[in-house]
């Protein structure tokens, strides 16, 4: 299925009048220069900017660590990979023919970008206050189901949902020393984290509370 511009439009439900910045922003690097990746850098802002406006106003009485766990559950690949599902634009995706046959189309990696690419050309052909507009439609469902308990998840789910939205792979968890009698054992875990170096270690009573202990850490670096 060939790029449709019209198509397009009547599946995201938005008007472009610059189609060429819309095609732009379905067009992936693996075409050439002329790509997404630009438009994905301004998006990515914007939608963060226009998720965390919202959170303030739907959120009076949480303090900013709060917001920024909420806002990380609605802004991640996963999270923007089940929106471009849902306004079926993977059949738009712009591919070269090597990223074509390894399933470009349907990795959450490509298509999360071009949500964010999307939003980023808009910004430049309507302006804020329509491509605020269309995310919030877009975010509805999950905004509305969004909850305080959404922040106050275990840390392990925390660290995993903020590496997601950093597009960052997920931890490595690893025992690698247990002591002390059976009854009294203590379970060393290591935190493996891209961009954390040297890895997180962390020693408990059992090996779940190790692993969120050390998630704990690994989040305190983090922010």
């Amino acid at each position: 299925m060939s790029f449709d511009v019209n198509r397009l439009q009547k599946k995201i439900k938005a008007h472009f009048e610059d189609h060429a910045l819309l095609e732009q922003a379905l067009t992936h690097r693996s075409i050439g220069a002329n790509n997404n990746e630009r438009l994905e850098f301004l998006g990515d802002s914007i939608l963060g900017f226009i998720i965390a406006d919202e959170i303030y106003t739907r959120f009076p009485n949480v303090d900013e660590g709060v917001m920024s766990r909420l806002r990380a559950h609605l802004v991640n690949r996963d999270s923007l990979a089940n929106i471009a599902k849902k306004l079926d634009i993977s059949d738009e995706l712009v591919l070269g023919q090597g990223e074509m046959k390894s399933g470009g189309k349907r990795r959450a990696s490509i298509l999360s970008d071009a949500v964010e690419a999307i939003i980023g050309a808009m910004y430049k052909d309507k302006g804020l206050r329509q491509t605020t507009s269309w995310v919030l439609s877009i975010f509805k469902q999950q905004l509305d189901e969004l909850t305080i308990e959404t922040a106050t998840k275990d840390p392990k789910t925390q660290l995993q949902e903020y590496l997601q939205a950093k597009g960052v792979a997920v931890p490595k968890y690893t025992v690698v020393s247990t002591s002390g009698l059976d009854h009294d054992q203590q379970f060393k875990v290591e935190c493996d984290v891209i961009g954390i170096n040297p890895p997180t270690y962390a020693t408990a009573s059992s090996r779940k509370k190790a692993e969120q202990k050390a998630a704990s850490q690994v989040l305190e670096k983090l922010r």
